[in-house]
């Protein structure tokens, strides 16, 4: 098991957006203009070295998941998309947060090649993927179930989930009822529980429709949103925030790619805790928790309690928050062995950040 040695694929990225501020006389963000901003996406992209094209995969969401008064009332179809870095030897299928889209993770999969192979998925009412036709039907039962399809679509053996925030509830309800499918799950900064008074302040922050109008606006409300995810240089920030993005003519800026009656129905349900005790307590497969020491959403009682299941290992993230971005070299090498090993832990792993080189783009961010 190898993974590619030298800077991480976010250093290099960063690097390309710096080298283009230096050509163009370093603009202040203020200054810059739509036009600059897709050269930077551009220069970014570039670096990146390769691109993961989107797919699409066919999801049925059955009746049986859809209220009963206001549901269609029999199944139908919503195309998902998603990316396979294709390479990597260990298949690893990749879940984001509330708001998140599957480029979150193109970092990690460039990064942990060979050794992984990130497969990342839009859950439906995210980027690229379609909406659901009632807001009854964005609940954990509906990302489970599209889990579940995806899983069996690709037909993989060994396969790792790995599921950020509101991801890695699915990746623990996933696991628990369907022990066949899931070889290991890894937990980015989330957990069993999380308290109704955290995800109901999440909740209020981002069930809200945004226009960016400038990039100098979007750098600075996406960067404050970012401001405890640990390791992010600007590339990182401006990749992930492009591609959760899109250009709205109507409005003329950019807007969330989201569709906004997802978020409507988090926050409906966010005032009551995440409670999923029950479904921890039937993971039987190995876990990983990747822990960012500063989190609001993942305390020291949970992951005790955690441990008590007994297959839990641990990868402490200092100086970050919930969900570390996943773009640090040193945290993907820590991810890859883990896999690979296949050993729960004696002790926990420290796994510290890089030092990001200063802000540009994303002063809000320090």
């Amino acid at each position: 098991m190898i993974v590619s040695a030298g800077k991480s694929v976010a250093m290099h990225a960063d690097h390309a957006l710096r080298e283009w501020l230096v050509r163009n006389g370093f603009p202040q963000p203020q200054d810059l203009e739509w036009k600059d901003y897709e050269e930077l996406i551009s220069a970014i992209e570039e670096a990146l070295g390769r691109k993961l094209p989107a797919q699409r995969f066919c999801y049925e969401h059955p009746a049986v998941l859809q209220d009963s008064e206001v549901g269609v009332g029999k199944p139908y179809r919503v195309n998902l998309a998603w990316f396979d870095s294709e390479a990597g030897e260990r298949p690893l299928v990749a879940v984001g947060g509330l708001t998140n889209v599957s480029q979150r993770f193109d970092f990690l999969a460039l990064d942990a090649l060979p050794a992984l192979r990130v497969i990342g998925l839009d859950l439906a009412g995210r980027g690229r993927s379609g909406w659901m036709a009632e807001i009854s039907d964005y609940q954990l039962a509906t990302y489970v179930e599209q889990i579940r399809q995806f899983m069996e679509f690709l037909n993989l053996d060994d396969v790792t989930v790995l599921g950020s925030s509101l991801g890695g509830a699915v990746a623990i309800r996933l696991a628990s009822r369907y022990p066949d499918l899931v070889a290991r799950i890894i937990l980015n900064d989330t957990g069993p529980f999380i308290p109704a008074s955290r995800r109901s302040r999440r909740a209020r922050a981002v069930a809200r429709h945004y226009v960016f109008d400038s990039p100098a606006e979007m750098f600075r409300r996406t960067g404050a949103a970012a401001k405890y995810t640990g390791f992010r240089p600007d590339a990182v920030l401006l990749h992930n925030s492009h591609h959760k993005t899109r250009w709205s003519s109507e409005e003329n800026g950019r807007v969330y790619r989201h569709d906004l009656r997802a978020l409507m129905a988090y926050r409906a349900e966010a005032t009551s805790d995440l409670d999923l005790w029950s479904d921890w307590n039937r993971v039987a497969c190995p876990v990983l928790l990747v822990h960012g020491l500063l989190s609001d959403a993942t305390d020291e009682g949970t992951v005790a309690k955690m441990r008590r299941q007994g297959k839990v290992s641990v990868i402490r993230v200092p100086d970050t928050g919930h969900t570390p971005l996943l773009c640090d070299l040193g945290l993907a090498t820590e991810i890859a062995k883990w896999v690979h090993g296949d050993r729960t832990y004696e002790n926990d792993h420290v796994c510290r950040p890089p030092s990001s080189s200063s802000r540009i783009l994303y002063a809000a961010a320090h």
